[in-house]
C-alpha cells in the first residue's frame, strides 16, 4: 500500500529536504511514498495573498488565519479522505514510537505545519487536526517537526529497511532504550568488547542487552519504567559479562 503524506505549508520548498536521501529516498523512488507539499498562500483570498492577521486580545506576532488554512485543507483532504490530520505544535501530545507505527499501518497523513504565533483555535476544532509535538521545546515552524515524523514513520514502512528486524529491536520498541552496540576491533583504545557478545550464547547474550536497556532507562528515562510492564530489575553486573 502506498504511503500519501501532504504537507500544507508555507515553505514547500523544504520539502522532501533530507527525506529525499538514503533509505527514504528510495522508497519514494519506488513509488512507496509520496510527499507532497502544498503551499497554504495558493490558498489566500486577497490581492496580497495574506495568510496571517494579528491575534485577536492583542499580543505579540501573528496568527495563522482559519479561513485560508481551512480552504487548503479542504481542497488536499476532501470528504472521505481518512488520512489522520496532523498539526506539528509544541503544545500537542508527545509523538511516541506507538504513534509511528499506528500512522505506518495507514494509508498515509495530512501534515499542517503551523508559522508565526500558531493557528487558529477554531480551524484545528473545525478541521479536527490532531496536535501532535516533537519535543518540550520551540521552532521556527512546524517543517522540521513534519520532517521528523515522516522520518519516523517512512523507515518503520514494509520493505524500506532491508532487515525487519532492525525496526523492532530499538529505543522505545519495547518500552526501554536501546542497549549499547559495539563492532570489530576487539579492543579499541584499551576497551575491549564485553565477553558476553562473543561467547556464542544467545540466551546470556539476551539477558545482558535487557539487562543494560533497562539499566540505561532507569538512569536516562525513569520515566519510561513506569509505561512498561513490572519485570524484575536485573543490574548489568548480574548477568554474564
Amino acid at each position: 500500500m502506498r504511503f500519501c503524506a501532504t504537507v500544507l505549508t508555507l515553505y514547500p520548498e523544504m520539502f522532501p529536504g533530507h527525506l529525499g536521501q538514503s533509505l527514504a529516498g528510495r522508497a519514494i523512488e519506488r513509488g512507496d511514498v509520496e510527499i507532497a507539499p502544498v503551499n497554504i498562500r495558493d490558498y489566500a483570498n486577497d490581492k496580497h495573498r495574506s495568510v496571517d492577521d494579528t491575534p485577536a486580545g492583542g499580543g505579540a506576532g501573528m496568527v495563522l488565519k482559519p479561513d485560508v488554512l481551512a480552504a487548503a485543507i479542504d481542497a488536499v483532504s476532501p470528504d472521505g479522505d481518512t488520512r489522520p490530520r496532523l498539526l506539528m505544535s509544541p503544545r500537542g501530545k508527545p509523538l511516541t514510537q506507538a504513534r509511528v507505527r499506528d500512522l505506518a499501518d495507514g494509508p498515509g497523513v495530512v501534515i499542517v505545519c503551523g508559522r508565526f504565533e500558531g493557528v487558529d483555535q477554531r480551524v484545528i476544532e473545525a478541521r479536527n487536526l490532531e496536535e501532535v509535538s516533537v519535543g518540550d521545546y520551540v521552532l521556527s515552524g512546524g517543517e522540521p517537526a513534519a520532517l521528523v515524523l515522516l522520518d519516523a514513520v517512512i523507515r518503520v514502512l514494509p520493505g524500506v529497511m532491508g532487515n525487519a528486524a532492525s525496526g523492532t529491536h530499538e529505543s522505545f520498541e519495547t518500552g526501554l532504550l536501546e542497549h549499547p552496540h559495539y563492532t570489530r576491533p576487539q579492543v579499541f583504545e584499551g576497551r575491549e568488547i564485553p565477553a558476553v557478545l562473543i561467547s556464542g550464547n544467545h540466551k546470556a547474550i539476551d539477558a545482558w542487552r535487557e539487562a543494560q536497556s533497562r539499566a540505561l532507562t532507569r538512569a536516562r528515562r525513569p520515566d519510561l519504567l513506569e509505561l512498561t510492564d513490572p519485570l524484575p530489575d536485573r543490574k548489568p553486573d548480574q548477568v554474564a559479562k
